[in-house]
């Protein structure tokens, strides 16, 4: 896949299918050419495949053993593309595909026969995604599945494979997609090679232990195993009851209201904050981030963004900074009817700021009445020493290295530079440091031996 390579193209988020034939390499030219034939039939045949081509929505790459599939109108679509396929390759036994799904980056150039190309960080994620399954897997990334588990009726077809190594060192979150009849629900060899191993290493260490302490260990290691177990089925496989919906709370992005777009990282970082100070509330259900930022800068109606995340009450509100003071004012609405349960101004100066969101999440739990079962008092991503030119620095960097661009991610890395230049001990900057390093050198393809040893 050959085109033109600059790190200042537009990037916007596709959502990429990758498929490719099991055993291809083994097999006879003229075989791997009718194997590719049926290949092509079939992705012909897929509605998804039509309905996005008639939109002008869908680019095809071949990879020489199967084709990368790049749909740009919505996250189901590479889905349902991928069980379509999976159901017409049971009329073809001897096609053994694979297939991986995620949506990310991507940029849209031009080869050079001057034909409609795209590159980007998330043809490359679903790749290696995809090289993580056997025949018949339809596996996902945890942000593709996560945008799909938003809908009801994709929940019951997504199973949690955990952790897997990829390239570089780096482990991905997997998702395995699969029906009654579609995909394979089998735990994919390369998974099953990490769990033995870990299994092995486990056994070795315990051997050495006193047979006492070790059968009581495993006894009480398998009950906890058991509990959690029903505990999750318990749970996931409910519908939210009122009750429930009275208890469930999502955070959505605050509104920089400086008039600076500079000062974005500063509203979106105390977004997130305020998520993870109210998580800290155990008989509350917040919504993740990446759920709730989903809603940024859209007019939607309180209850269509309740229904979309399943939460009773939304939490929404606006940021002022100026002259070492932030104005933060919070609105508590009941996601039903768009009522305001509970509002209230919050005026600091910045070197108060680590305390703001714990303040405001202790407001919002008595406001719905639940008890505090968590410590809200502290918040995990502030410096050990509360020193606000860091972690300003480090709220930077992170807004930055979350827009995953090339030029970005550079803006991100000389904050979290700046961030640890002013507390050499702040842990999670260097944590940040070393990701934004790592994901430069992945999107831009160049000097990858270096970015990995900066990482």
């Amino acid at each position: 896949m050959s085109a033109e390579s600059t790190s200042d193209l537009p990037a916007e988020i596709g959502h990429v299918l990758c498929v490719d034939i099991v055993g291809y390499s083994k097999l006879l030219i003229d075989e791997q050419s009718e194997l590719l034939r049926h290949l092509k039939e079939m992705v012909r045949g897929s509605e998804q495949v039509r309905r996005a081509d008639a939109e002008g929505k869908l680019i095809r790459l071949p990879t020489g053993d199967g084709m990368a599939l790049v749909f740009r109108n919505n996250p189901e679509s590479p889905a349902r593309c991928a069980l379509e396929l999976s159901r017409a390759d049971k009329e073809h036994p001897e096609l053994r595909l694979r297939m991986g799904i995620h949506s990310g980056p991507i940029n849209e150039v031009t080869d050079v026969n001057e034909r409609a190309n795209v590159t980007g960080a998330g043809i490359n994620m679903a790749q290696r995604v995809m090289d993580c399954g056997d025949a018949g897997h339809i596996l996902l990334s945890k942000r593709a599945a996560e945008d799909l588990a938003q809908y009801r009726h994709w929940q019951a077809l997504l199973h949690d494979l955990g952790e897997c190594e990829v390239k570089h060192g780096v482990r991905l979150g997997l998702v395995n997609l699969y029906t009654e009849t579609d995909g394979n629900p089998e735990l994919p060899d390369k998974l099953k090679r990490t769990h033995e191993q870990h299994a092995a290493h486990d056994h070795n260490v315990s051997s050495r232990r006193r047979r006492l302490r070790a059968a009581a260990f495993y006894a009480a290691a398998s009950v906890l195993a058991v509990v959690a177990l029903l505990a999750y089925q318990f749970v996931s496989h409910r519908d939210l009851r009122d009750t429930e919906l009275e208890k469930a709370i999502a955070v959505l992005p605050l509104v920089n209201d400086t008039g600076d777009p500079n000062n974005e990282y500063f509203s979106d970082g105390l977004s997130e904050e305020l998520i993870s100070a109210l998580a800290q509330i155990k008989a509350l259900k917040v919504i993740g981030r990446t759920s709730s930022f989903h809603f940024k800068n859209t007019n939607e109606e309180s209850k269509v963004i309740g229904a979309a995340l399943g939460v009773g009450y939304l939490l929404e509100g606006s940021v002022r900074k100026s002259a070492g003071r932030a104005r933060i004012a919070v609105n508590l609405v009941r996601a039903a009817d768009g009522v305001s349960a509970w509002s209230q101004i919050f005026d600091r100066a910045l070197p108060d700021i680590f305390a703001v969101q714990a303040e405001i999440a202790q407001s919002v739990a008595g406001a719905l009445k639940v008890a505090l079962l968590g410590d809200a008092e502290k918040n995990p991503d502030a410096p050990s020493n509360q020193n606000v030119d860091a972690y300003t620095a480090y709220l930077q960097g992170r807004y930055y290295e979350s827009r995953y661009t090339a030029d970005d991610l550079r803006k991100a890395i000389g904050f979290y530079d700046t961030a640890i230049h002013s507390d050499p001990h702040y842990a999670l900057a260097y944590s940040a440091l070393s990701k934004s390093w790592w994901a430069l050198g992945d999107i831009t393809g160049k000097d990858v031996a270096e970015t990995n040893r900066k990482a």
